[in-house]
């Protein structure tokens, strides 16, 4: 089992960037984890941003137009989010959760392990 812990999230302008950070609590490791970041709006359902394999393979979703991308950092221990050319519609509290049991899992019900999210404002 592993506890998640997002950070980095913040009041922003349109057109700023932003990295987000999720780190797995108590010295473990995401080295057998797919790990992917949610976001959700006020009303809207949760949906899938992008998610990095065990295998450092990246999916996405196509609508991102390569302004967001992910990465691990050295130790296994912190996936980040990296995000770009932020919009108003980028607004949304972002989660970051970890599976072992789907390779490029898109749906949150194939992630076993979430973080609290952090809330993400971009303002126009």
């Amino acid at each position: 089992q592993v506890q998640l812990v997002e950070s980095g999230g913040g009041l922003v302008q349109a057109g700023d960037s932003l990295r987000l950070s999720c780190a797995a609590s108590s010295g473990r490791r995401f080295e057998d984890y797919s790990v992917g970041w949610f976001r959700q709006a006020p009303g809207k359902e949760r949906e899938f941003v992008i998610g990095i394999t065990w295998g450092y393979n990246i999916y996405s979703d196509d609508s991102l137009k390569g302004r967001f991308t992910i990465f691990r950092d050295a130790t296994e221990s912190t996936v980040y989010l990296q995000m770009n050319s932020l919009t108003v519609e980028d607004t949304a509290i972002y989660y970051c959760a970890a599976t072992r049991r789907v390779i490029r899992g898109r749906m949150p019900d194939q992630y076993d392990y979430w973080g609290q999210g952090t809330q993400v404002t971009v303002s126009s």
